[in-house]
């Protein structure tokens, strides 16, 4: 952790919602991400970025809060998308618990924004 703090903003590109998370993310944030990622459809979208190129470190909570928003995403009929690149501690959480495969990646938010 780089103890640095952490920020989740939502934002518009060409019609999609990125949902940016900055520093070291935790249960403290968590429910902040749960609540943008819940918003993101009702404001008409039908893509959501998950910008976590700048996340240092994600714990536990981060990774339910995704995982419910890729459900809730996946049942809608919309689009769940995590940008890169990953940082290590952040690619690690996926890989110890094997999630990576349940969502749609992409190396960077112009790919995620584009694909």
């Amino acid at each position: 952790m780089t103890g640095e703090e952490a920020v989740v903003t939502t934002t518009t590109d060409r019609g999609v919602a990125v949902v940016s998370l900055h520093g070291d993310v935790d249960e403290e944030h968590a429910p902040a991400l749960a609540r943008a990622l819940a918003a993101a459809p009702e404001n008409g979208v039908v893509r959501t970025v998950v910008d976590l190129s700048r996340t240092h470190f994600a714990d536990s909570s981060v990774l339910h809060a995704l995982l419910d928003a890729q459900r809730a995403h996946l049942a809608a009929g919309e689009v769940l998308v995590l940008a890169g690149p990953l940082q290590t501690a952040v690619r690690r959480l996926f890989e110890v618990t094997g999630t990576a495969s349940a969502f749609r990646m992409a190396d960077s938010l112009e790919a995620a924004l584009t694909s």
